[in-house]
């Protein structure tokens, strides 16, 4: 899953994706103040780790309309935590669909086909240029936004989104496990991002403004995350293992409920022994 970091320079945000094992796959920084929800679909094509992720869980920001469909067409399922539904509309598939339960959800919003049909084979290129490189995900969706009312890459992008978004929100609505497995993957991010703050020494800020200075400490406060993260994992093995030789029974269900995000035993500074034997 993908999200935003909560660790702010003066100039830029770090950005991480963070899979559901609690680790931080990809990171980077942007500027502060961009349209955040760009830099999703990038940071997965940017991941080179062994873990390829096909499901991308965001924070609100993510449920953009354009972001939506570019996904569907690179491969990727967006599922964004959504704040305020009932402020996104829903689309019917055709003027004449009528719903007996849901009808009201969709006013007089219809998908234009015609439009996404029109414009298929100008959508696939620009999802082959996107995966072989030739240009960004960040880049496209920036220029599609900037000139968003007469781009028709933009319009037929929009309107496929209006086609997945509506799916989703109504995925949404009906599967409770679906809203219960969202609001856990993002609450599991949110908690590595809380978890990497509390190991960042000296304060939340980095106080340069050199950007190669921002990555190497991001990183290596990602590495000392990761490292206790590791750490932790391997005593709560250790832990459920000895009460299991013990004759306990040692439920899976209730391992799932132990976080390796553990702040109150961990020492940040160390160990500090005071040698009161005189020299």
């Amino acid at each position: 899953m993908s999200t935003l970091s909560a660790i702010p320079p003066r100039l830029a945000l770090a950005f991480r994706l963070v899979s559901d094992s609690y680790i931080a796959l990809f990171s980077h920084f942007i500027p502060c103040g961009v349209w955040e929800a760009v830099y999703l679909l990038d940071s997965l094509l940017s991941n080179v780790s062994d873990i390829r992720p096909d499901t991308i869980h965001a924070d609100t920001q993510g449920a953009s309309l354009p972001v939506f469909g570019l996904a569907a067409i690179l491969g990727f399922a967006l599922l964004p935590r959504i704040r305020n539904g009932h402020d996104l509309n829903f689309y019917r598939p055709d003027p004449k669909a009528r719903y007996k339960h849901i009808d009201s959800l969709s006013d007089d919003n219809v998908i234009d086909w015609d439009l996404i049909e029109k414009h298929w084979k100008d959508l696939l290129r620009t999802g082959i240029s996107i995966r072989e490189g030739r240009v960004s995900s960040v880049t496209l969706l920036r220029r599609l936004g900037n000139h968003s009312r007469r781009n028709r890459i933009y319009k037929a992008l929009r309107e496929l989104g209006r086609v997945v978004r509506t799916v989703t929100l109504l995925r949404y609505l009906s599967e409770p496990q679906l809203r219960d497995q969202i609001t856990a993957i993002t609450n599991r991010t949110e908690a590595f991002h809380g978890f990497a703050a509390h190991l960042m020494i000296g304060g939340r800020l980095i106080g340069h403004n050199d950007p190669d200075y921002h990555e190497r400490v991001v990183k290596f406060n990602e590495l000392i995350a990761h490292c206790a993260i590791y750490s932790t994992a391997l005593d709560i093995t250790d832990a459920a293992n000895a009460l299991a030789a013990e004759g306990h029974v040692v439920d899976p269900d209730d391992l799932a409920t132990i976080s390796p995000l553990i702040t109150r035993t961990r020492r940040r500074f160390g160990d500090w022994t005071v040698d009161t034997t005189p020299p």
